[in-house]
């Protein structure tokens, strides 16, 4: 599955538009975790530990998106973006979304 963010892929011919396609997870840290992370933003630095929550997120997202890409008979994604929010504390949303194309 080729995915990139902008609209068009250099070289390649979009034979189809199949539609918007998503995938999304609320991710959040272990209370531990969470605890030392906390203790973090005191000294300063960064917060590893959210840091790998958010790749994580993001990885769990974009595979959820180019599963529903696939189930749609798409061979490729343009335009793809990746938006967070936070869901509550310790918590957050992230969705990958872009547009399902076949392309020769």
């Amino acid at each position: 599955m080729i995915i990139v963010t902008t609209d068009a892929i250099p070289g390649r011919e979009i034979r189809d538009i199949i539609g918007m396609v998503k995938g999304s997870t609320v991710q959040s840290k272990h209370i531990g975790k969470d605890f030392m992370a906390g203790l973090k933003t005191i000294v300063g630095g960064e917060i590893k530990e959210y840091t790998d929550m958010l790749n994580e997120a993001r990885e769990k997202a974009i595979e959820r998106m180019v599963d529903e890409a696939r189930n749609a008979g798409a061979n490729a994604i343009v335009g793809m973006r990746l938006q967070s929010s936070s869901v509550m504390q310790g918590a957050s949303e992230i969705i990958a979304y872009g547009t399902a194309v076949w392309i020769d």
